[in-house]
């Protein structure tokens, strides 16, 4: 009886000699300028495997000759891009966030965790797919409700829209999926940007409840997923030091800080951003939920630096800027800009004054930006205390061995 055939050999990418590719120390990221050789183009899209100079293998991974990461391992194994394949890491992932919901309200009672269902009428707000820490590279998937946001990242999981949208279909049963495929980063990998949804039909904005308040969310049309879920825990968080507090919440986007806060009991609420657009929406969502917060459309840099403000304090500031290093080799400057917005709040709080500052750019490790923090308390003359170490939530995991998982980071001050 003749043997069994063998699965064909996948193809091959080989470390230089002389690489010192961060994959060897766990790095699920291959670049172009670490291999002897790119693979023809008709590979791209789908797995090959990786193997470093002395012919061990590193694992099985995706590849596109067009983009700068030419390879992100799938597996330290051999495993196909199947339907199979991505039916189990999406389960996976969908299993891990319903063990974290319910530990969250185990151990903090209903209201705290970090799922939906937390007060009366909240839907599940949660981020369900975060990409290479769920083994899906370039696949980031959000939960509102009956509702998913999709944004697929990668050629080869762009290839496979149709069977990913399936999937998570079957696996969560949603309402509708929106494939939010409008990232400028798609544009690395060759892709084209556009936005549609599964069922092919407009998804109409609404309002949602989200820990208690209504938000009017446009998840087909509004900025990234529609919502930064990453910063519930700190909506929250900050919230607890708001009453009786004169409160600006700077950068504030659709105003989950602010009206939190006004919930709160703060003595009075100001939110500031550039876009009207998102003032616009942030005043809606004050009135449909009887609280009272004021906002302003207004560059938060000028406005903390009009001498006509120079003798203008606040209680409590909130700085959650949008990322200043969108790449290493902006990195200097988005220093100097994080610098001047926090020494410019600081000489704005009162003393005994609280600071919540953020900074959502992976680029930029908690070294340097508890160094800004430290040069832009000694420019303000003030002594500054650290009240919470502040980070990306539990449903945004990070893997150990990929910093770049990792990109939300703040510090919640006392400043005296």
């Amino acid at each position: 009886m003749p043997a069994p055939s063998a699965e064909p050999a996948l193809a091959s990418l080989k470390l230089k000699p002389n690489a010192k590719s961060r994959a060897l120390a766990g790095h699920p990221w291959v670049f172009a300028n670490e291999v002897e050789a790119l693979l023809p183009a008709a590979h791209d899209g789908e797995v090959v495997e990786c193997r470093d100079r002395a012919g061990r293998a590193l694992g099985s991974g995706i590849y596109n000759s067009r983009s700068q990461i030419c390879w992100r391992r799938l597996a330290r194994e051999r495993v196909m891009l199947d339907e199979t394949w991505l039916r189990a890491a999406i389960a996976r992932a969908v299993a891990r966030r319903d063990e974290m919901d319910a530990v969250a309200s185990a151990e903090k009672g209903p209201g705290n965790g970090q799922g939906g269902g937390a007060a009366a009428g909240d839907i599940v707000a949660r981020r369900l797919v975060w990409s290479e820490s769920d083994d899906l590279p370039g696949v980031v998937a959000d939960q509102f409700g009956d509702t998913l946001v999709v944004q697929i990242q990668t050629l080869a999981m762009e290839k496979r829209r149709d069977v990913l949208g399936r999937l998570l279909a079957e696996i969560v049963s949603p309402r509708e999926i929106i494939f939010r495929n409008d990232a400028t980063i798609r544009r690395l990998e060759g892709l084209d940007m556009e936005v549609s949804t599964f069922s092919g039909k407009p998804w109409e904005p609404r309002w949602m409840r989200i820990d208690g308040i209504d938000y009017w969310l446009d998840l087909q049309g509004g900025q990234k997923t529609g919502f930064y879920l990453d910063q519930r825990g700190q909506h929250r968080l900050v919230a607890r030091h708001a009453r009786g507090r004169r409160v600006l919440d700077a950068f504030c986007n659709q105003g989950p800080f602010a009206l939190h806060c006004a919930r709160a009991g703060a003595a009075s609420v100001l939110g500031l951003d550039s876009a009207d657009d998102a003032i616009g929406q942030a005043r809606r969502n004050a009135g449909r939920n009887g609280l009272s917060a004021e906002f302003a459309a207004a560059n938060v840099f000028d406005f903390l630096n009009d001498p006509a403000r120079r003798a203008d304090t606040w209680d409590l500031i909130v700085l959650d800027p949008p990322p200043f290093a969108k790449s290493k080799s902006a990195l200097d400057g988005a220093l100097r800009g994080y610098k001047e917005i926090n020494l410019r709040a600081m000489q704005h709080l009162a003393p005994g004054g609280i600071l919540a500052t953020y900074t959502c750019s992976h680029h930029m490790h908690d070294a340097e930006l508890r160094q800004v923090l430290a040069e832009a308390a000694a420019d303000a003359r003030r002594r500054v205390r650290v009240l919470e170490f502040c980070h990306q939530p539990a449903d945004h995991p990070v893997l150990v061995t990929m910093p770049e998982s990792e990109y939300l980071r703040g510090y919640i001050l006392r400043v005296e």
